[in-house]
């Protein structure tokens, strides 16, 4: 075989590998297939150095990677606002028409797998990429290669990014857990889950087994000329990616409604999971137009399908502990099967809700499961009660550390500090930025010295040495020192500061600074009435606070004693100005940190609430200004933009 031979077989390889995984069209027999692949196996075993890189021989890698590394992607992966039925539809294509008109809306399928990016450059594939946190992922360049729906060379030259989802077919997940089943393995609990863990395979020999497809639904960087996403999206067809098994432009709410129903009945019929509809506005400058809210692009939404229902058995009730003390009920149910799901567990929300609906231990119930939401208890079928049936009692005290419960009807809740169940997050509370301010202390090095039986209670973080420190792994000299100085300067902070770090039930920011106010640093002496009497005060704070200072009394005096934080300063009467007295609310990007507006806001005698209601007076946008902005508009809030509000000053 001639080097032209060569490159001929490869072509025609890659266009054999593309009409029977892209288009499900086979043209030729495995035996033709794998005779011409064996003859271009055979050439590159003997001329390493003229290896085409799309040759199909270069989709598995040769040695297992040790871990996958960090990669950033060109443009952000946003996550999609969710709707649930026809009025949320109505409501967003409502709010897109305010900002543009005349627009149409793609729509598509909702591919329930993993998604991944793809850079190509130069017509080549040069990196793919997890979603992650939307901004950085995992670089699985290696295992997408294995993926035959991935061409490796496009014939576009320009650098650009193309999003998709990694599936496994529904077929293929059963003759996967099929062969796990036989060599006695874990299955795996759905195909998204498959298709995950499929695609984070350190050995690419292992993801090549699994027969991942990859589905495009959208590009990130491009220099594409092309005005409409629906013939962008034909652009990417075109260039050797697998299409939608459905897809619609429409041009009203009434379009999208039919043809999202059409899509619902016929999803059974499909090769993957869907999960619902993404719908799009399709024209590209009305995109960039309506832009991002700080989560979602607001020209996009998931339309989900509506959530299945099963019927199950409460096998038991147990408590949780969670990071502020709240006990929450779970349900433990007789595992079933929803949409490809083993569930074994439901929220039961908190103790009313139990009394509300009357669930019982060895109920039959009726529980759903919406998308990646726990599944939860929506009815308990009362006929079918058994006489063994058993009420959950109300607790009292905690399951894990015995402490007496506060219990304010819908919430119960430990108080106790020293709970091992919460302390650690307590702790990492304690440190954070609105609280202590502890620099350097975040979630990996308080799990660290708690795990080293460093730390048992918030009093320990004062009480460290550069001698425990430094017999942990990774604390070298300057890092350990450079910790302990920032535990140090956390002395003597501002009341509130002390008081927000407690973690009181119901008391933040601004609570913690009306009670430093109030009572500086006698709030342990303070009595209900007091508390109740503060303005924004009502029954459930006070309440919180008094039964917080009974339990945490000693605790909280030791505190005081070790951190000495400072009484707050007499306020300087606040010359007149518009924001005196005024409740704001700030949303979006400003030009200095939220931080420093709020502060001066405050300075300037405002309360700086973080939701708008009723009694917000003015919300102050930036850019990206999210969905306090709508909520405000929707509420006849006054809005204005930061210049605006500087120039009133």
């Amino acid at each position: 075989m001639t080097k032209q031979e060569y490159l001929k077989a490869v072509e025609q390889l890659n266009i054999y590998a593309y009409h029977y995984y892209v288009l499900d069209d086979p043209m030729t027999t495995d035996d033709v297939y794998d005779t011409l692949y064996h003859q271009v196996r055979d050439f590159e075993a003997a001329h390493p150095d003229m290896i085409a890189s799309d040759s199909p021989t270069q989709r598995v890698g040769d040695v297992p990677l040790g871990a996958f590394s960090k990669a950033p992607h060109k443009s952000r992966m946003w996550s999609l606002e969710d709707l649930f039925d026809y009025d949320d539809l109505k409501k967003w294509i409502a709010r897109v028409h305010k900002h543009v008109h005349h627009v149409d809306f793609y729509c598509e399928p909702k591919y329930d797998g993993a998604s991944l990016n793809l850079i190509y450059e130069g017509g080549s594939l040069k990196q793919a990429i997890t979603r992650g946190d939307g901004t950085i992922g995992e670089e699985v360049t290696q295992n997408a290669r294995t993926i035959r729906s991935i061409p490796l060379k496009i014939a576009y030259n320009e650098l650009i990014e193309i999003r998709g989802e990694v599936v496994i077919f529904k077929e293929e997940f059963e003759r996967i857990n099929a062969q796990r089943s036989a060599r006695k393995e874990a299955l795996f609990a759905n195909a998204r889950n498959a298709a995950a863990g499929s695609l984070r395979q350190l050995d690419a020999k292992i993801t090549a087994q699994r027969n991942l497809v990859f589905l495009p639904y959208g590009i990130g960087e491009n220099h594409l000329d092309i005005p409409y996403l629906d013939a962008r999206m034909d652009f990417i067809y075109a260039q050797g990616f697998k299409e939608a098994p459905m897809r619609l432009t429409c041009q009203t709410a009434e379009a999208v409604e039919a043809f999202y129903q059409k899509m619902k009945v016929s999803r059974e019929d499909f090769e993957m999971m869907l999960d619902g509809m993404v719908v799009k506005v399709n024209e590209i400058a009305a995109q960039e137009m309506l832009g991002y809210t700080v989560k979602n692009p607001r020209w996009a939404v998931a339309y989900k399908f509506p959530a299945v229902e099963k019927i199950t058995t409460v096998r038991n009730i147990v408590l949780q502990v969670g990071r502020t003390g709240v006990i929450t009920p779970v349900a433990i149910v007789e595992p079933t099967n929803i949409d490809g799901v083993t569930v074994e567990r439901a929220t039961l929300h908190n103790f009313d809700e139990i009394e509300r609906k009357d669930i019982r231990i060895h109920d039959k119930v009726i529980i759903l499961r919406s998308g990646d939401v726990i599944p939860k208890i929506i009815k308990v079928l009362h006929r079918e009660r058994p006489e063994n049936a058993i009420p959950l009692t109300r607790p009292t005290h905690c399951p894990e550390c015995g402490s007496e419960l506060l219990d304010e009807g819908v919430l119960i809740k430990c108080q106790n500090l020293d709970c091992s169940a919460r302390v650690v997050n307590a702790i990492i509370y304690f440190a954070s930025k609105p609280c202590l301010n502890i620099d350097g202390l975040g979630d990996k090095i308080v799990e660290t010295l708690y795990r080293n039986g460093l730390i048992r209670t918030v009093k320990d973080l004062f009480f460290l040495t550069l001698e425990q420190l430094l017999a942990l792994e990774g604390f070298k000299e300057k890092k350990s020192q450079k910790l302990l100085d920032a535990i140090a300067r956390s002395k003597g902070c501002a009341c509130w500061r002390f008081v927000n770090a407690l973690g009181i039930e119901h008391i933040g920011e601004v609570a913690s600074k009306t009670l430093c106010e109030r009572f500086g640093l006698h709030l342990l002496e303070a009595d209900k009435e007091s508390i109740r009497a503060l303005e924004g005060f009502g029954e459930e704070m006070a309440e919180s606070v008094v039964e917080f200072i009974r339990v945490n009394g000693d605790t909280m005096r030791e505190l005081y004693d070790i951190i000495q934080p400072s009484a707050p300063e007499e306020k300087a009467a606040v010359a007149a100005n518009p924001f005196k007295g005024k409740t704001v609310v700030l949303t979006g990007s400003m030009a200095q940190p939220r931080s420093e507006m709020k502060a001066m806001l405050e300075a300037l005698g405002a309360k700086v609430s973080g939701s708008v209601s009723k009694k917000t007076d003015y919300l102050i946008f930036g850019a990206d200004a999210g969905s306090k902005y709508d909520k405000a508009v929707t509420l006849g809030v006054e809005t204005m933009s930061e210049a605006t509000m500087r120039a009133m000053l």
